[in-house]
């Protein structure tokens, strides 16, 4: 599989993910993710700044809204790029939808482990008024990658690209 390969399920995947996030919002009413928090999060990377008490009390830095949609996007290529380290060319020949489901939990150790503590907002959204409530989101906006991405690979397979 070529790069370029890859970096289409990974754009298709995440595309399928804000879709999901989009039919969250409308239907009901719950906020997509800010993604503006990711940029400022790696602005302050770069000025030495790790960990926050509260990245939303963090000012706002130039660009932080563009900078975290790129981010977001090339995450999920990056994802790709691990998904097929493990589950092989054999996958994407075949796709099936529990090892894309499995590469979908497993995303779930960047925001849980390390983003959301840097935050500031507790491991596994800890310190969140309601943690439960942004786990099971954080769960289905994954899950949502990971179907998406079974279903680019099988679009992808079909088209031979």
């Amino acid at each position: 599989m070529s790069i370029l390969s890859i970096i289409v399920l990974g754009i298709g995947a995440t595309i399928f993910m804000d879709i999901w996030a989009l039919i969250q919002q409308r239907l009901f009413g719950i906020p997509p993710l800010n993604y503006a928090l990711v940029g400022r999060w790696i602005y302050c990377l770069t000025e030495g700044k790790l960990m926050h008490r509260s990245i939303i009390q963090t000012p706002k830095k130039p660009k932080e809204k563009a900078l975290g949609w790129a981010l977001h996007y090339l995450i999920g290529v990056m994802f790709v790029v691990g998904h097929v380290s493990i589950f092989g060319q054999a996958w994407l020949s075949n796709p099936s939808l529990t090892p894309a489901l499995f590469t979908s939990t497993l995303t779930l150790i960047l925001p849980f482990f390390i983003m959301q503590p840097c935050f500031g907002f507790g491991i596994a959204a800890s310190r969140t008024p309601t943690p439960w409530r942004a786990r099971v989101l954080s769960l289905m906006a994954h899950t949502s990658y990971g179907l998406g991405l079974f279903l680019c690979a099988l679009l992808f397979k079909n088209s031979q690209l």
